[in-house]
């Protein structure tokens, strides 16, 4: 089930909000600023959020732009007041995936939702990170065309990284996304897996992308 993060000021439109999409079965969680949004982001991994345009601390048409070039690859539902053409465009073109005036009905939040949620299933085959390829029909890595043999699990922990280009993860994000209820906390699994994952994706090659945050995770770099 897509994890949803709400990012509304109006604490009567938030609560409706969640509360609609939580007795269907998201996971949601709602803040009220782009800056308590940014904190969240670094615990938690979201497939998809409803920003506000018009927040305390910076409005939602800049708040989209930044957390694209921060990397974030999920889908970005705008809502406004602003209902003009102009505005429209304004918000597509900072990066979000769909956006709805207010005032609107719940129905019409939840297909959008589902519509934006289904690409998914149509999502393109490969991703693609500099001379890194990943094709996820195929299941197969690449880098400068040499072929890298994975394991099951080290192929899901690549993919995971590499939706979440520049973004650092941490262990508790990292353990839902790839081993689920498998876990165990107290294990240092994810950091072996990381170990096995950076000798056979980076040490072979000059770039290395790879990369261990102290005390916060790990972060797969987007190439230049």
């Amino acid at each position: 089930m897509e994890r949803i993060i709400i990012v509304e000021d109006e604490k009567k439109v938030s609560a409706f909000i969640q509360q609609g999409l939580n007795e269907i079965g998201y996971q949601v969680e709602s803040v009220e600023s782009p800056r308590l949004a940014r904190e969240l982001f670094k615990k938690k991994v979201f497939d998809l959020m409803i920003l506000d345009v018009m927040l305390p601390d910076i409005n939602g048409f800049d708040f989209a732009r930044e957390i694209r070039e921060s990397g974030y690859s999920g889908f970005i539902l705008m809502l406004t007041a602003m209902s003009t053409t102009k505005d429209k465009i304004q918000g597509l073109d900072s990066g979000a995936d769909d956006y709805l005036t207010k005032p609107f009905e719940f129905d019409e939040l939840l297909a959008r939702i589902r519509a934006l949620t289904r690409r998914k299933s149509d999502d393109k085959a490969q991703l693609k990170n500099g001379d890194m390829l990943v094709d996820l029909i195929g299941r197969t890595v690449s880098r400068e065309g040499i072929r890298i043999e994975l394991t099951t699990k080290e192929f899901s922990l690549l993919e995971f990284l590499m939706r979440h280009l520049n973004q650092v993860m941490d262990r508790n994000a990292i353990a839902r996304q790839v081993w689920g209820a498998e876990f165990d906390p107290d294990s240092n699994v994810i950091d072996v897996y990381i170990n096995h994952l950076r000798k056979k994706i980076d040490n072979p090659f000059t770039k290395k992308l790879l990369k261990t945050v102290v005390g916060q995770g790990y972060v797969l770099h987007r190439a230049d």
